[in-house]
């Protein structure tokens, strides 16, 4: 059976997802790679096109609406009072030198770009990146600077993009990894309520199939732009419940007569 028809399979099927458990951990692993890859795609397309769409914008708002400005050893430095929004048809860029903005506030938000007291941050399909300021390495900036800096930047954009996507992937391949391998742990406890004789490598064989119908759920609302309130919950729920069904699917031990 090939990886595609797994990850169809897994989606519906807990009967299939227990005979997994014996097929070998190298498939297996390829198998989470290309379930991570297929559900970063939305979110990787996003954020490539707001990164390409932002640097437009800010190239030109900085020259006529963003006020003067500096960062010193890292903290963004204005005369400004109050947090200043600048809107566009498909673009939102945000200044604000109070701190009053935070990273957290700007999660479910599309295309915008702020620049806060501390970091930048990036928000585009549902998921946002920051990058701190102490990264450019000088200890002062002005605005002069952050322009040239920005025009430097825009010649070379597709491979910072392309460094983007690298990063996120292996990020998410990281995370994918860790969840896979807490909900097999997970899975030690379920197979004992249930009766079942099954080692940790199975359970984590399982696991990793296990996980494919909230993932590709997930990935299906960021396509949407679509929030999830308690995603982290359900993503935990659902994986565990098919986990469970899965292992429901693995034939009871015989016992042995006296």
């Amino acid at each position: 059976m090939n990886i595609f028809t797994q990850l169809i399979k897994s989606i519906y099927s807990p009967n299939d997802i227990a005979r997994f458990r014996f097929q070998g951990i190298g498939k297996t692993i390829l198998y989470v790679f290309i379930l991570t890859l297929i559900s970063i795609i939305p979110a990787s397309y996003y954020s490539a096109s707001t990164i390409s769409e932002a640097a437009e914008s800010v190239k030109e708002t900085m020259k006529t609406d963003i006020p003067s400005f500096s960062i010193e050893q890292g903290e963004l430095k204005s005369e400004l009072k109050a947090p200043l929004t600048i809107k566009n048809e498909s673009f939102t860029l945000i200044f604000d030198s109070t701190g009053t903005i935070e990273q957290k506030d700007l999660t479910g938000m599309d295309a915008t770009f702020a620049i806060l007291k501390n970091e930048a941050v990036l928000a585009a399909g549902g998921e946002t990146n920051s990058f701190s300021y102490t990264l450019f390495g000088a200890e002062t900036m002005t605005k002069q600077d952050i322009q040239r800096l920005i025009n430097s930047a825009s010649s070379s954009l597709p491979i910072w993009i392309g460094l983007l996507l690298i990063f996120i992937f292996v990020f998410s391949i990281g995370m994918k990894f860790i969840e896979v391998s807490i909900l097999a742990l997970f899975g030690l406890l379920l197979k004992n309520l249930a009766g079942r004789n099954l080692q940790y490598k199975q359970l984590w064989r399982m696991a990793s199939y296990s996980v494919t119908l909230p993932t590709i759920f997930f990935a299906i609302m960021t396509l949407l732009k679509t929030t999830v309130p308690y995603s982290f919950a359900i993503n935990w729920f659902v994986g565990s419940m098919i986990l469970l069904l899965a292992i429901k699917e693995v034939p009871i031990p015989k016992k042995k007569n006296d």
